[in-house]
């Protein structure tokens, strides 16, 4: 009966050690001030939920809520059509600088990319990684023809070779290329290096708008 106690005493503290020194949840417990800081200027800002929940494609084509910080007006996307016509890139990605729809708070956010530390939650739940692919709203999953399905042999990232290379400006096909590329040389190195120049990208403000 001891033994039975002692084992999953020994279990317990093991898998909280592994939760608790995932660097997910180290990055959590970091920025968790910040995290309420920005909860707390949204709301000022304008009516609706802090979080913007969406439905992307992860590993294997698994459908999953990714997680960001709302950035634009409530119903944002019912006025989709309204602005689509304005759109300046190619392919099922959507860009247009000085969107109407984006708020004051959320305008700060996305230059800083700040919008998109939620997804550490979505890190912890396994669904995601710091580096990887960016993963595909599902409804854009149409755009992807199967040449472009080994970008779904490994979790979608936060960050990635995508965002380091131009970000908003980089059309839809090459995105694809770029993440491709990334699964095709994917190392412990080359997370690291992708992680230090997005650190140096939103210290800048590049690529995002």
């Amino acid at each position: 009966m001891s033994y039975q106690i002692i084992r999953h005493f020994a279990l317990f503290v093991n898998s909280t050690y592994n939760y608790v020194a995932d660097p997910s949840f180290l990055c959590l417990f970091t920025f968790l001030p910040i995290f309420l800081i920005i909860a707390v200027l949204i709301k000022i800002d304008s009516p609706g939920p802090m979080i913007f929940r969406q439905k992307r494609c992860g590993k294997d084509g698994k459908e999953f809520k990714m997680y960001k910080f709302r950035t634009m007006v409530k119903d944002a996307e019912k006025l989709h059509d309204e602005v689509l016509g304005k759109n300046i890139l190619d392919g099922p990605m959507f860009k247009m600088k000085r969107d109407p729809r984006i708020t004051n708070v959320g305008r700060f956010l996305r230059k800083t990319s700040l919008d998109e530390l939620p997804q550490l939650f979505n890190v912890l739940k396994g669904e995601m990684s710091l580096v990887g692919p960016r993963p595909l709203a599902m409804e854009e999953m149409k755009f992807s023809p199967s040449w472009r399905d080994l970008r779904l042999k490994v979790k979608p990232g936060i960050t990635g070779q995508w965002q380091v290379s131009g970000r908003s400006g980089t059309l839809f096909d090459g995105w694809i290329r770029h993440d491709i590329d990334y699964v095709k040389n994917q190392s412990t190195w080359l997370d690291l290096k992708l992680l230090m120049k997005t650190i140096i990208m939103v210290f800048k403000r590049e690529g995002a708008f």
